[in-house]
């Protein structure tokens, strides 16, 4: 799983102008006066610039102000974003155009950049922040997005919802299926590994249970959610890919083709605070070509596991 594009720092070479100084002049002050931003949120935002944008510290400037509940500490918050180039005028990232919504989490690890989208505003709301490349991505800017560490950066978040991320699965226990393999966990919760010693041979059928039947809504294809997962090829002695060793969930779209067939078609209708085990087979998995990067051939069967911590 990877992370957010938007949400992803790394190294870039410069493309705003190094030299000289870089301070808004007393007359302007306010990065805001590059750019008219109009539209109404639960629509990509029109953006024109009239000159580049010289950004040196982050401000915020609510454009819409939502009529819903405040957005707290610790609440996942599904949001629309746009994301420009103050330098270039140009759109780098967007939401829209995505065609899903990213959930982010308010707490002390998000950038003060994107917190200060969301603290203090309510739902509902479409609020725009500048900042410098270096204080929304990091000293190296965001090549992926190709802004520069000398840029300028123009962020337009609409918050369309929120809802709180679990701490792990919720809800009522329920006996394993003759199919699924056992579980190996850390003592805190967090699954390390599976067990095939007792498990049968895959047949071939796509298979999900709930192993914890979460008592939340159920998931909605066209949402995203919020999950600790891990994944094992049948016989393997150890996983493939797993969050729980990063100490974080992750978080993606759901039902959308996003991810491989199987997840959509096992995780849409399944209830938050589910632990869910999956057996899917290579036709709803990574097909006859299979992901050798991640060491899985076109005729392994995968196995996961899969906390649902939140949707929305």
């Amino acid at each position: 799983m990877l992370l957010p594009l938007v949400l992803v720092a790394g190294g870039a070479t410069a493309c705003g102008d190094d030299s000289g100084d870089s301070s808004p002049s007393s007359s302007d002050a306010s990065a805001f006066s590059a750019v008219s931003i109009s539209g109404k949120p639960g629509e990509a935002p029109k953006v024109t610039y009239k000159k580049p944008m010289n950004a040196t510290a982050i401000e915020a400037k609510t454009l819409v102000e939502g009529d819903g509940p405040e957005v707290k500490d610790g609440d996942q918050v599904a949001t629309q974003i746009y994301v420009g180039n103050g330098y270039t005028q140009q759109k780098a990232y967007s939401t829209y155009d995505a065609g899903a919504p990213e959930q982010i989490t308010l707490n002390s690890q998000l950038s003060p950049v994107f917190a200060k989208a969301l603290e203090n505003h309510t739902l509902g709301s479409r609020v725009a922040v500048t900042a410098s490349a270096q204080q929304a991505f990091g000293d190296q800017g965001n090549p992926d997005l190709k802004i520069g560490n000398k840029d300028s950066v123009l962020l337009v978040v609409d918050l369309i919802s929120a809802s709180k991320v679990l701490d792990g699965p919720q809800g009522t226990e329920q006996k394993a299926p003759s199919w699924a393999p056992g579980l190996q966990a850390d003592g805190n919760g967090g699954v390390t590994g599976l067990d095939f010693s007792k498990a049968p041979k895959p047949d071939g059928k796509l298979r999900s249970a709930a192993l914890i039947q979460g008592k939340g809504a159920a998931v909605k294809a066209g949402q995203s959610i919020t999950v600790n997962y891990l994944g094992q090829v049948y016989g393997a002695a150890k996983p493939f890919d797993d969050s729980y060793s990063r100490g974080e969930p992750t978080s993606f779209g759901i039902g959308t083709g996003g991810v491989i067939p199987g997840w959509d078609k096992t995780l849409v209708g399944a209830t938050v605070g589910s632990r869910m085990i999956l057996a899917i087979p290579p036709a709803d998995g990574y097909g006859k070509q299979g992901n050798p990067q991640a060491g899985i051939k076109g005729t392994d069967t995968l196995y996961f596991v899969v906390d649902i911590l939140a949707a929305g």
